[in-house]
């Protein structure tokens, strides 16, 4: 028999086996000062575009008033237990209330986080002899609701309707094979790698061939796309058709907790059966309290959500205009594509912060094929337009370099000196 810890040592996993290398630098780095958009990395200052701070809200004076009011009333511990036994309270009930109502469904049920709350969703909504149909660029948080799905599941190629009305096709023919059973399907309303919004208008059309439910994870989209924010079946004018509407507080609200939304009786359902709320501690009330808060000036405070798109779209047209390809980004979400191997990449990120002051985001292999780069820059309303310029700069500067093979070494010393 072998020893589970000994296995584990020898394979610490794609992104693991880089740790020694890695730690306190591209992965689990500490940034410090007031959340902004500049903020300190060892020493320096950066500015940064890799927190989903999308509206500003997460140092905004007023939220900052309303949660150290709230903690200073009720402190960390109220409510005590879980929601269903004894960690109820007219706020939370209130916060689900507001949310139900803004992006137009009949009722909603808070979690505690937007990842534990998904894979409990997906648990409770669906038996074995059901089928999730699902995106193949879904979230983490969604594949691994789809482990505990003990049915059939069918992925379709990412915002391909064609190939989701072949799955859709074996979808149907296996509850009739069955007898029993029904499908669900599964999209997100932005992409957060790609920043490509869900095909929601043309999944909801294929309502009137199909059998099916739509659960949409709009993580990124809720307080950002639409008229008033209500999110990506707001912008795509279906919010109708979505029969559970999913979001975080993580990203535009900048705070913790999640929330689902639908049919008042579908979320009777969920509310006494998602086990992960069940047997949980329910959200503090300054959580609560201070999200009730973000909530408002989401929804009366349109010129966040304004300024987040003037942002956006200066950043993105400049790296249109430097040549950068950011593929089909039709939200705040700011893919950079670019080819060059895992040393390249790890140069050129220690030349943006070390020598330009540029902190963001970079995926390479194993996550994505080798010899690709994907840097992904976040704007936020609270970045200014020096900072936007001068990133757009460094990324030209640094651009021209990798397409020059400056950064085809194993060691640059005034890099090497940070680490």
């Amino acid at each position: 028999m072998a020893d589970i810890f000994e296995r584990l040592i020898k394979n610490y996993g794609p992104i693991g086996q880089h740790r020694e290398r890695a730690h306190g630098y591209f992965a689990f780095p500490k940034l410090e000062g007031e959340i902004g958009s500049r903020m300190g990395f060892r020493g320096k200052e950066m500015i940064v575009w890799s927190l989903n701070n999308y509206l500003g809200l997460a140092n905004h004076p007023a939220i900052r008033k309303v949660d150290a009011d709230a903690s200073a009333q009720f402190g960390l511990a109220l409510p005590m237990g879980a929601r269903m036994m004894s960690g109820n309270s007219n706020y939370h009930e209130q916060l689900e209330r507001e949310l139900a109502e803004f992006v137009e469904k009949e009722d909603a049920i808070l979690m505690n986080y937007g990842y534990q709350g998904i894979m409990s969703a997906i648990d409770a909504l669906c038996g074995r002899h059901d089928v999730i149909v699902y995106d193949a660029e879904s979230h983490a948080c969604i594949i691994d609701g789809l482990r505990l799905h003990p049915g059939h599941r069918y992925v379709f190629k990412h915002n391909d309707i064609e190939d989701f009305e072949k799955q859709m096709e074996r979808s149907a023919a296996l509850i009739e094979k069955q007898g029993r059973g029904g499908i669900l399907v599964i999209t997100e309303g932005v992409f957060g790698m790609a920043g490509d919004q869900g095909k929601l208008k043309e999944i909801i059309a294929l309502k009137s061939k199909f059998d099916f439910r739509l659960l949409v994870d709009d993580a990124h989209g809720f307080g950002t796309l639409g008229e008033r924010g209500a999110g990506a079946g707001e912008a795509q004018g279906c919010q109708d058709g979505i029969d559970l509407y999913f979001s975080t507080f993580a990203k535009s609200m900048a705070s913790i907790g999640a929330f689902t939304a639908g049919p008042r009786v579908i979320i009777d359902y969920i509310r006494y059966n998602i086990r992960s709320q069940i047997f949980a501690k329910s959200l503090p009330m300054p959580i609560v309290v201070g999200n009730l808060k973000r909530l408002d000036m989401l929804r009366t405070m349109p010129e966040l959500r304004k300024k987040l798109w003037h942002n956006a779209l200066k950043l993105q047209n400049g790296l249109r205009e430097r040549g950068f390809d950011i593929g089909n980004t039709n939200t705040m979400v700011t893919p950079v594509y670019m080819k060059g191997g895992v040393e390249e990449a790890t140069a050129m990120v220690m030349d943006l912060r070390e020598n330009y002051g540029i902190f963001c985001s970079i995926v390479v292999y194993p996550v994505i094929p080798k010899g690709h780069i994907i840097y992904r820059l976040i704007p936020t309303a609270s970045h200014t337009d020096e900072d936007i310029e001068l990133t757009l700069t460094a990324f030209s500067e640094t651009k021209a370099k990798l397409d020059e093979g400056a950064y085809k070494v194993e060691f640059i010393p005034h890099m090497a000196e940070a680490r």
